[in-house]
């Protein structure tokens, strides 16, 4: 029997597939169309698919990992529905008061309407008891008004719950003793606590974070519920579900807590790159994937992608280990209209995989992105070998339709919103890199998904890049990451206290408690005690500071030395992000605030071997050419991509075509195999 790993990856127009044949078969990938009134059909067609393509049975399959944006859908759409918050006596009002903050571009907050809060004031309800910050309670709970709480969600027929406690990060037991009241007065409930969702102190961001929880609770349990029913029982031995952190998680273990999958499928993306380039010696890339519906930037330092805990998904503060991560709405079904004074605008609006764009010949009515590229010829006629005939003549009808109202030829009309697109992905680039201190101007581009390889020249041209690198199968690179990614999950203690006060002890036994709750998860998964990792940090801040620079702690028993060396870790990663620190200063003492671990069970990743190089002679990928437009028409030379060997170098303008994304490659500019089978462009 075979032993296949397959990697799918689920967007908003194709759901990307990859299956690795571990016993030495190679990679094989391809495409499905996504299915977004049920996820769930799109994912069985593509293993279907894929094993039809090899030639496989269903039991065959070993293992399948799944990037999902079921989650983050719900909540860029605001699909958030009969949710209700418990808190703490007095402190109902939390989420009203939540930051006071006004997002940018409103200088002046009279003319800032705040958003609704995710629960209404009239669906959150208070409970008796309390603890203070060390978890020492101060008044016992009130079982007799958490009854009446429970009865009257039930009452008002409110299923979903977040359960949020003041001071419960340091003592969960008034929130478990919640949950039992529930599970006994409201036994139809699904239920978060913030206890098992986010154990750190900020009351307004635990609070959120719990809540978005329990909001995506029933729709991924739902979802990954009907996978099951319709292909894991003769599939897979177990279905690993991407997270936001840059691991996977077994589908057992992601129900309990879906909120750590709101970033599922660009973590696979960015991990994807950082493992293909740092075999080709880049260490330190921006990444850029571009899909259908959405372009998606992140960091890779030292071939690492750079984690965060201050994210957001739409308005929704989620404060978890993620990804760093920006999102555009500049994908290739991003939609191009006219503002109301006229101006030629693009996205965030898009087409998505139904009816999609005009050329697909699907019903679609506006013009997108991937209508623009369709008639200036930078792609084929036929997307995916063939299976997506493109309507050539329809989307330039649409087009002019739209030229003639901006006054502009059809091909200026098309180049115009192909320029707006690529601004808009540099101002996204220029957010994850000049915004975090970075200079953008160092790190090369690794563009990858459907259209993300469409605008890498101009990106060149626009951020001052020194190149862009395209992996093999940029498409389904996503789908790629998935199988490179290692068992992972994060636990945390909030524990404020200055660095003077603080006693070794006290680490050793909040770092042993961590531990051991990763171990256990661990074993859940199957993972032996040889084969488990713990990977620890700590947050850290100068006395006084509102926010907190997180450091990784070295290994072994916590002692004086241990303590000095996560302190010394913490100024130069300050002086690194902010320019400076307070080395040896006494006026600004250093305050311990949060401490983790990552438990992490390692897995089989594929083996990418170098290839012989070419005889440096490109001509023999070459297949004809068509019109183009890039400044002008020109007849330009088509070549493709799997005919081309490592030391081959194409000149633009060229148009460089594979399965599943395409290569425009601008007057000017050159793009080189290397031997592990990217291509890098330079200009």
């Amino acid at each position: 029997m075979r032993r296949l790993r397959i990697g799918i990856d689920t967007g908003g127009t194709f759901t990307d597939v990859v299956a690795l044949d571990e016993d030495g078969g190679g990679l094989v990938t391809t495409k499905t169309p996504s299915t977004p009134a049920d996820p769930a059909e799109g994912f069985a067609g593509g293993v279907a698919k894929v094993l039809a393509l090899l030639g496989a049975e269903p039991a065959d399959v070993a293992a399948l990992s799944h990037g999902t944006t079921v989650a983050t859908n719900r909540l860029l759409e605001d699909r958030i529905d009969d949710l209700g918050l418990i808190t703490t006596e007095g402190f109902g009002s939390i989420l009203e008061i939540a930051r006071q903050s006004v997002p940018d571009g409103y200088g002046n907050s009279y003319f800032w309407v705040k958003p609704p809060r995710i629960v209404p004031a009239h669906r959150v309800r208070t409970v008796g008891g309390r603890l203070d910050h060390t978890g020492a309670e101060l008044r016992p709970f009130d079982e007799e008004s958490a009854v009446a709480a429970a009865r009257w969600f039930r009452d008002e027929g409110i299923l979903a719950i977040g359960v949020c406690f003041l001071h419960y990060y340091a003592d969960p037991s008034h929130e478990l003793a919640m949950r039992d009241v529930l599970a006994r007065e409201h036994p139809d409930a699904v239920v978060s606590l913030s206890c098992e969702v986010l154990r750190e102190y900020r009351e307004y961001e635990r609070s959120v974070t719990t809540l978005v929880d329990a909001a995506v609770k029933p729709a991924m349990n739902g979802y990954l519920a009907r996978i099951t029913e319709r292909l894991l029982g003769r599939v897979a031995s177990r279905l690993l579900v991407m997270k936001s952190n840059g691991g996977v998680l077994s589908a057992e273990e992601v129900a309990r807590q879906p909120i750590t999958t709101v970033l599922s499928g660009p973590a696979a993306g960015a991990l994807g790159a950082a493992f293909v380039v740092s075999r080709s010696g880049h260490g330190s890339v921006v990444t850029l994937d571009g899909g259908g519906t959405s372009t998606d930037v992140a960091v890779v330092l030292d071939g690492e992608p750079t984690l965060t805990t201050e994210g957001s998904i739409g308005r929704h503060p989620v404060k978890i280990p993620m990804i760093d991560i920006v999102t555009v709405g500049a994908g290739g079904g991003s939609v191009a209209w006219r503002s109301p004074e006229g101006a030629l605008k693009v996205g965030p609006r898009s087409a998505g995989a139904d009816p999609g764009p005009l050329c697909y010949g699907r019903g679609g009515t506006e013009v997108t992105v991937t209508d623009a590229h369709a008639v200036l010829g930078r792609v084929p006629p036929h997307l995916l070998g063939g299976e997506v005939p493109l309507d050539v003549a329809a989307a330039r009808a649409g087009l002019g339709a739209l030229a003639e109202g901006l006054g502009l030829p059809v091909e200026r009309a098309a180049a115009g919103i192909l320029e707006i697109s690529a601004w808009n992905q540099a101002n996204a680039i220029r957010q994850i890199t000049v915004k975090r201190g970075l200079d953008v101007r160092d790190y090369p581009l690794v563009a990858f998904g459907g259209s993300g390889p469409l605008l890498a020249c101009r990106l060149l041209d626009v951020l001052g890049l020194p190149a862009a690198v395209v992996p093999e199968n940029p498409g389904n690179l996503s789908a790629f990451g998935l199988l490179t990614v290692d068992v992972k999950n994060d636990y945390v203690r909030t524990r404020v206290v200055r660095d003077a006060e603080l006693d070794p002890a006290l680490l050793d036994a909040v770092y042993a408690d961590l531990e051991t709750e990763a171990a256990r998860a661990l074993a859940r998964e199957g993972f032996p005690e040889a084969g488990r990792r713990f990977a620890r940090s700590a947050d850290l801040r100068y006395y006084g500071q509102a926010f907190e620079v997180r450091v990784p702690a070295p290994a072994g028993r916590p002692d004086e030395g241990f303590r000095a060396d996560v302190v010394r870790r913490f100024h130069d990663a300050h002086e690194a992000l902010y320019g400076y620190c307070h080395r040896d200063d006494p006026r600004h003492p250093v305050e311990w605030v949060n401490l983790r671990v990552s438990g992490i069970g390692p897995i089989a990743r594929p083996d990418l071997t170098e290839r012989p190089k070419g005889d440096g002679d490109p001509s023999r990928a070459r297949t004809g050419t068509r019109a183009v437009y890039f400044d002008e028409w020109e007849e330009t030379a088509v070549y493709r991509r799997e005919r081309l060997a490592p030391g081959d170098t194409v000149t633009g303008p060229a148009v460089i075509e594979e399965f599943g994304s395409t290569l425009p490659l601008h007057p000017g500019f050159t793009a080189d195999l290397d031997g592990y089978g990217n291509l890098v462009v330079t200009r």
